[in-house]
């Protein structure tokens, strides 16, 4: 361990929370990819967290917010800095009549499971992306229809400097896979959810429905980052992907899905060069076969800002 981390390791033991040090990011990533961070801080608390980024401010350590790792590609050389995980630690739940305030790590599975046992309808469509609601707002996550825009009333953010804001539904700027968050520099703790009174039995029908055809078309065996690319205005990535007869290409271990090409997938060791090489043949093809320019869709988490 660095000599320099000995503050961190107090700060935590005084907090009660986990720090693990030259923590491999692959094992905190649903793509299974990524080197070393120089911190992996396993956040329990408000007040944890905002004594954590005052210790990164004071010491100049860089650092970045991890949830699920499900919208995530991770640079093989890692993140030298602090990662601040709010995950299973992170994660209550509480209910207002039909409004849930979840914690940031709470992931999307769990607050659909929780709503359904409260019979409340409006999470059917996101129960099944594998993320945390902290990163399904940052991005506005959505699928089959829905999106988080559809149910958020509003955050709770957290500055740099540890004071709290609320930011309103409105002013969230909540666009296709696009959110003020990501042009923000802050962090997410909590997001306040709308949902309706419903009947238990046909929300689980739904959820059972989707849940289907989610094991049915996607690659769910296989390590990812949910889907790869972007949609483009007026096409969708996996109709161009297979149209240029792209399907099963590969890199490595990193291969565009014979399933769905709209997924690339680890199918064994995988690295991050591989995804990239991969990505950008990809876009390449698609781009000088049909015109259209494909975006990656997944955030880097590297020691620079762009892979």
């Amino acid at each position: 361990m660095m000599e320099n981390w000995q503050e961190l390791t107090a700060l935590c033991e005084t907090c009660g929370c986990s720090v693990r040090y030259a923590e491999p990011l692959r094992n905190h990533t649903t793509f299974r990819i990524g080197g070393n961070c120089g911190a992996f801080v396993s956040i329990n608390s408000i007040e944890t967290l905002r004594r954590v980024l005052a210790l990164c401010r004071e010491k100049q350590y860089p650092y970045l917010v991890l949830g699920n790792g499900s919208n995530v590609l991770a640079a093989d050389s890692g993140y030298a800095g602090v990662i601040l995980h709010l995950g299973h630690d992170f994660s209550g739940i509480q209910q207002k009549g039909s409004e849930l305030f979840c914690e940031s790590g709470a992931t999307l599975a769990r607050i659909g499971k929780y709503a359904l046992e409260e019979s409340l309808t409006g999470m059917e469509c996101l129960a099944g992306i594998p993320g945390t609601v902290g990163g399904a707002l940052y991005m506005n996550a959505g699928a089959y229809g829905g999106e988080m825009a559809d149910v958020v009333v509003s955050a709770s953010y957290m500055l740099p400097d540890g004071t709290i804001t609320e930011i309103p539904r409105e002013k969230m700027e909540l666009g296709y896979r696009r959110s003020i968050f990501r042009e923000m520099d802050g962090i997410i703790v909590g997001t306040t959810l709308r949902l309706q009174p419903g009947n238990y039995g046909e929300i689980k029908a739904e959820m059972d429905t989707l849940m289907g055809r989610r094991r049915a078309k996607q690659p769910l065996e296989l390590p990812s980052a949910g889907s790869t690319f972007q949609r483009p205005v007026g096409n969708y990535a996996s109709f161009l992907i297979d149209q240029c007869g792209l399907k099963g290409a590969s890199v490595g271990d990193a291969q565009v899905s014979t399933k769905h090409a709209g997924f690339v997938v680890n199918t064994g060791k995988a690295t991050c060069h591989d995804v990239l090489e991969l990505c950008d043949f990809v876009k390449q093809t698609v781009l000088e076969k049909t015109g259209y320019q494909l975006e990656l869709e997944p955030v880097f988490v590297g020691d620079s800002e762009k892979p």
